[in-house]
């Protein structure tokens, strides 16, 4: 690719996924899908503009970095331990049952490999806490008490998923799996979780000193985005997804962080705003990127859509996913209303779905078909839920509205 045309692809790129996301915004649907449909609009699926080429693969891995940064700046472990055991058998089951769900369909019933099926029950797993932080906003319900529990469950999914998509991609990366480079990542995931996190804080400090004696602006984004590609290079040296680096770097640096054992490290509330402040125009300018090349990398002709098994595959696989979140919420002592509310709320999969789909087509793990299965299950998973509970909290809203109890699952 010449220069000159890389500009241009960028360019187009950048303003269709804004346009689109735009247009899904409006129609009150995640931004994300409005950018993955860009991707499907631009690719060989419809117009074949443009090519998923190495230097926007570059590009968009940077974008994945970027916004696992984000999911750790925004992830509140405080809350995690406020909400209680709830939370954490909602995330469990939650994370447990799809997982089980998705692979048992895939390798038994659509006969496919053990790994192939590690990866889409792996991929199942998911829950986008943005999605699901934004829509209980929208609905002023994120401080009731069935909006506590799902994003304190939200939290833990997430530290779940990432660990679960470490282990994936060092048996992607071997081409099987292994129970001794499973313990080893695993060990190697732990430390890199326990001390990252206080070399993330200690480091932050010095910036911090840096940026107020600086008579140049710019020094903390430029400081913060050399912290996230340093952790992610190091991820990658002990063995673990780059992605990962960036994850425990934005975990760090939250303002809402602990140290594990319950030791607190005091953070400058001012400084942590600073710096989502003014990392938030890099990270909104890289992952859109990412949505727009994981549609990009679809090709929607090559699949024989009037073959069996994409749709019994992709239907399946669908239900799978929602029966296994909601399966979690009704393990829990709470009102039916609540427990419906709650497992719907950890339905859309969002983001981190498509990072599992897109390492799992990197890695060559995922045939086209398979691939484009996946991408419609998180998408529809992504899509619907929103307006399923904005329709539920608009005819059951009233009755919920009386504190929800807080008996013990």
């Amino acid at each position: 690719m010449q220069t000159h045309e890389f500009f241009l692809f960028l360019l187009i790129i950048l303003l269709t996924a804004r346009i689109f996301a735009e247009l899904a915004t409006r129609l009150e649907a995640p931004a994300v899908i409005g950018e993955l449909f860009a991707g499907v609009v631009l690719g060989p699926s419809l117009l074949g503009w443009i090519e998923p080429v190495e230097a926007i693969k570059l590009m968009a891995e940077i974008g994945i970095i970027l916004l696992l940064f984000e999911v750790g700046l925004e992830t509140d472990i405080k809350r995690l331990v406020s909400t209680g055991l709830k939370s954490v058998v909602v995330a469990f089951a939650g994370f447990v049952v799809p997982l089980l769900l998705g692979f048992a369909l895939s390798y038994w019933v659509f006969g496919l490999s053990l790994l192939v099926s590690l990866f889409i029950g792996g991929t199942l797993t998911a829950t986008s806490i943005g999605i699901t932080v934004r829509v209980l906003s929208d609905l002023r319900r994120q401080h009731s008490p069935e909006g506590q529990i799902v994003l304190g469950a939200a939290v833990l999914d997430d530290v779940l998923g990432v660990i679960l998509l470490a282990l994936l991609y060092e048996f992607s990366t071997d081409g099987g799996v292994s129970l001794v480079n499973a313990g080893r990542v695993l060990l190697f995931v732990g430390a890199f979780f326990v001390l990252a996190p206080v070399a993330a804080r200690l480091m932050s400090l010095v910036i911090k000193h840096f940026d107020e004696v600086s008579k140049i602006p710019g020094l903390l984004p430029t400081s913060i985005v050399s912290l996230v590609l340093f952790f992610a290079w190091l991820a990658h040296v002990l063995g673990a997804p780059e992605l990962l680096g960036g994850f425990a770097a934005g975990l760090a640096l939250s303002r809402r962080f602990f140290l594990p054992l319950g030791v607190a490290l005091h953070a400058d509330e001012n400084f942590a705003h600073r710096v989502e402040d003014q990392m938030k125009p890099i990270v909104q300018l890289f992952t859109p990127i990412f949505f727009v090349f994981v549609g990009l990398s679809l090709n929607l002709r090559e699949i024989d859509w009037g073959s069996p098994f994409i749709w019994g595959f992709s239907v399946s696989l669908l239900a799978a996913a929602i029966v296994g979140k909601l399966f979690g919420a009704f393990l829990i002592r709470e009102s039916w209303l609540a427990r419906w509310s709650i497992g719907m709320a950890m339905v859309p999969r969002g983001e981190v779905g498509l990072i599992f789909a897109e390492l799992g087509r990197v890695s060559g793990i995922f045939s086209n078909e398979i691939y484009a299965g996946m991408v419609i299950v998180i998408a529809l998973t992504t899509l619907v839920p929103p307006f399923v509970m904005k329709w539920f909290y608009g005819r059951f809203g009233d009755r919920m509205a009386a504190p929800v109890g807080r008996a013990s699952p």
